[in-house]
């Protein structure tokens, strides 16, 4: 028997989700199929910000507007950013935060004072209220499905953002006497926080969902999408789909084919969830889908750790790279960036071309510290009590930076120079070579101890031994896919849009290079979600009689 639905939601991250709880809110019969043996995508693995400006909550950027945000998105878009789908989502993100706060309990409020990535450029939120997230969230109301999403293996799921590295310059993790009243009733915050709300929702919503059924092809019937076939452990399976499809089945970053086609440079250690191999994509490029930003990932810098550090064995470098008495240099042994930037903007520098050699410039690069950043701040998100005072395998260790430059294979005269100027610069409290510590963005990392202050980032490297971690080039995912209009419909190689496809999230961001403040990717993902299962719940449904005949 042919299962049918009114809409068919493929994938199960926050812009699934809330497709899938607004469409049946909407009134539509709904399903989600999750390929992953495990709910909520890579959302389940995040920090669970969602870039919301104009949001209207308490705290909020004040004064801000549709207007401003667009300037902002503009200033970073260079000529890829398609502004008419910006502002779609600009426009219509307050809404879906109102929507989903008053529908499914979401309980959104503003991060306190996370400024945006980019807050000197003209619109930019130096002071923040822009970034949104959930409170802690208890999982056992989920009934059996409470054990059914899948986890960090970055974030205790236990931590909001707040509490976190990641979220505050300044962490408050909670005692432990709190987490074990946490473990209770499995109160998880971050993205877990978030994937629990949306979950509680679709289940009360009625909506059905999933698992380990992958996406393998439309069903197409005069031009229309009206169904789906899924691998599953029981064989292929045929759903159909009354009103619609939402493609919302995340990135390419886990598809060595599809990268090697389409993205602008290097991507060798994504570090989302490995389900992402592009199978909305693929799907969405056999019916003749138009594509859009292929060239473009949430890029970020990453270490490579040990097997059994995590079940990634690797490390976003976020926090690490933008403390006092640290630098990047690359194999010249020579800074190139400011270190205290955005992840996604340092991933451009790390695709800079050295032309003559044909190669990459700054590929690969190395995070150089000594051994007063060592004994305050740990490695990797490791504290030096954890590591029992010793260097973690994954540093190379020297007793001078000409010894340390030696074993990283650069010229240690090089590197020498580079810390010396550094040392000057930080004397003076200004880096002239590339600013660091000059936005408010930079600023918001660092030192906790020093938070706000030049001294917070800019620091002498001074005090053997001296350190090294090598840095490669990842992403938190591709954010290219099908092109979409106002509506988060899929529109062909015509322009037109192929009635009854949608998509929303990694799958297809039309946010060009921008990666505009923390939540940056969930929030435009989750408000083209909310646009998709808006449109679709109100689509004309179209008659399967003929197709179910031929099934």
């Amino acid at each position: 028997m042919t299962d049918i639905y009114d809409v068919v939601v493929l994938g199960s991250g926050a812009a699934g989700l809330t497709a899938a709880f607004t469409a049946a809110h909407g009134g539509a019969k709904v399903a989600i199929f999750e390929k992953n043996d495990k709910l909520g995508g890579t959302t389940a693995w995040s920090g669970g910000h969602l870039w919301v400006p104009n949001n209207g909550l308490p705290g909020s950027a004040a004064g801000d507007s549709e207007e401003e945000a667009m300037t902002y998105l503009l200033s970073l878009g260079r000529g890829v950013l398609d502004e008419h789908l910006a502002r779609a989502l600009v426009h219509n993100g307050r809404t879906m935060v109102e929507f989903l706060n008053e529908k499914a309990e979401t309980e959104f409020f503003v991060t306190e004072e996370f400024p945006d990535y980019h807050p000197s450029n003209v619109g930019g939120r130096p002071g923040g209220g822009r970034t949104i997230e959930v409170a802690i969230f208890p999982f056992d109301e989920l009934g059996e499905w409470a054990d059914k999403v899948t986890m960090s293996p970055y974030l205790p799921p236990y931590l909001t953002m707040s509490e976190s590295p990641l979220g505050a310059t300044v962490p408050k993790p909670p005692s432990e006497e709190e987490i074990a009243r946490r473990a209770i009733r499995q109160e998880r915050g971050s993205g877990q926080g978030l994937v629990g709300r949306l979950l509680r929702a679709n289940l009360r919503e009625g909506v059905d969902l999933f698992l380990e059924h992958r996406a393998a092809s439309f069903i197409v019937e005069a031009g229309r999408v009206i169904g789906v076939t899924l691998s599953t452990p029981d064989g292929e399976k045929r759903v159909l789909a009354r009103k619609g499809v939402v493609l919302a089945t995340g990135g390419f970053e886990w598809n060595d084919e599809l990268k090697r086609t389409f993205l602008r440079g290097a991507l060798t250690h994504p570090v989302s969830i490995p389900t992402n191999e592009g199978d909305g994509l693929i799907m969405a490029m056999k019916i003749g889908a138009a594509l859009q930003n292929m060239r473009e990932a949430w890029w970020s810098p990453v270490a490579a750790l040990p097997e059994g550090m995590n079940s990634m064995n690797r490390m976003m470098i976020n926090a690490d790279r933008t403390r006092p008495r640290s630098i990047i240099v690359n194999k010249k042994g020579r800074r190139f960036t400011n270190e205290a930037a955005s992840y996604n903007a340092i991933g451009g520098a790390f695709h800079q071309e050295e032309v003559t050699a044909f190669e990459y410039a700054n590929l690969p690069s190395w995070l150089v510290f000594d051994h007063e950043y060592f004994r305050r701040f740990g490695s990797a998100g490791r504290q030096l009590a954890s590591l029992a005072g010793e260097a973690p395998p994954w540093l190379v260790t020297a007793d001078s930076l000409p010894e340390l430059a030696d074993k990283l294979g650069i010229p240690g005269d090089e590197l020498v120079k580079t810390v010396d100027r550094w040392n000057e610069n930080v004397r003076a409290k200004y880096d002239p070579d590339f600013h660091r510590g000059e936005s408010a963005h930079d600023l918001w990392w660092g030192d906790p101890l020093a938070k706000g202050a030049i001294e917070g980032t800019l620091g002498e490297i001074d005090t053997a031994p001296y350190y090294a971690l090598r840095l490669e080039i990842g992403s938190l995912g591709t954010k290219g896919g099908p092109k979409v209009d106002v509506d988060a419909r899929v529109i062909d190689l015509d322009g037109n849009p192929i009635i009854g496809l949608y998509a929303a999230g990694n799958v297809s961001s039309p946010t060009g290079m921008a990666y505009a403040g923390a939540g940056g990717t969930l929030g435009p993902g989750m408000t083209a979600g909310y646009l998709a299962g808006t449109h679709v719940a109100q689509l004309e449904p179209a008659l399967l009689d003929a197709t179910l005949d031929a099934i």
